[in-house]
């Protein structure tokens, strides 16, 4: 199946390069690496002398067609030419997140979506915030890199996001191509409980019948847009489509009436954060045995939110 394509106001030829894989993967290519740590060594580089570039370079020789002449991946703070003591991957680099690479003494955090609050982590976005200078003055005190990691990682063979969350549920095997995913016939309900369970969430939203039978999914992490995830529904109708984040008079209304005129279709919202943090728990691990000198720690961000 084609990559799957999402565009935002803010770049489309940014979004050009953020490709969703939601109904094509094999199991066989997820654990394809190259032997990087010998590459290194024969280059005379020792894992305990890499810098944050070396590192930066050691993954980009992975991604398809990397480096880009253009992307939002780009060093958000601190510098790159700094000795690594340590890697922390997560989905933000919170101030929670920061604090604990402190802990760690590690310097140089892996990121998947923005560190300032916008799309292009503009620190002018909003002038003179107060937030973004104190968040700034944390990182520069403790000498810490933050790197952004998106539009290469959704362009690894398998979308580095996408396997690792099928990979948390255990659904490697129901990947269908060009099908989505077929599971064996179970509840709506069953499924909210094993998406809850395998991702660690409290609560889902969900718009359908949780007594409905379930086999074919598309599941979508992150936040595609509207756009995209009523496109896919509409191609593949499957009974149940799995989005991290949505557009609520957009993706949500649209499952309301589709149901309403008689469809099968349901939704469930996972949260940006729950349904991407999987695809950045994996590449700590995908990443560990090519430098293994270097402690590479996954600190989950979290979500910001509590129910009341």
């Amino acid at each position: 199946m084609k990559n799957l394509i999402a565009a935002t106001k803010d770049s489309v030829k940014y979004m050009e390069r953020r490709k969703f894989i939601t109904t094509t993967l094999k199991a066989s290519t997820a654990l394809t690496l190259m032997n990087l740590p010998a590459m290194v060594k024969a280059a005379g580089i020792l894992d305990g002398d890499l810098t944050i570039q070396d590192v930066i370079d050691l993954i980009l020789k992975e991604i398809p067609e990397a480096p880009f002449k253009e992307t939002i991946d780009t060093i958000k703070s601190g510098n790159a030419a700094n000795k690594v003591t340590g890697i922390v991957t997560t989905m933000f680099a919170t101030v929670g997140v920061i604090k604990e690479a402190i802990k760690l003494k590690a310097n140089f955090i892996i990121a998947h979506e923005p560190t300032f609050y916008n799309h292009l982590d503009d620190v002018k976005w909003v002038e003179n915030n107060k937030v973004v200078a104190k968040k700034q003055e944390l990182l520069a005190k403790n000498n810490i890199t933050v790197w952004r990691f998106h539009d290469y990682w959704h362009t690894y063979k398998p979308d580095g996001i996408f396997y690792g969350v099928i990979k948390q549920l255990d659904w490697q095997n129901y990947l269908q191509p060009d099908k989505g995913i077929t599971l064996p016939a179970t509840t709506l309900k069953n499924i909210i409980l094993h998406l809850k369970s395998k991702l660690g969430i409290a609560h889902v939203r969900v718009i359908g019948d949780v007594s409905k039978t379930c086999e074919k999914i598309v599941l979508i992490p992150g936040a595609a847009g509207g756009h995209m995830q009523v496109s896919i529904a509409e191609k593949f109708t499957p009974d149940l489509l799995i989005v991290g984040e949505l557009q609520e008079w957009e993706t949500a209304e649209y499952i309301r009436d589709a149901g309403l005129l008689g469809s099968n279709i349901s939704l469930i919202v996972l949260g940006h954060t729950e349904s991407e943090e999987p695809g950045m728990e994996w590449l700590a691990d995908w990443l560990q045995p090519k430098i293994p000198a270097i402690k590479i720690n996954h600190i989950a961000s979290q979500s910001p939110f509590t129910w009341v």
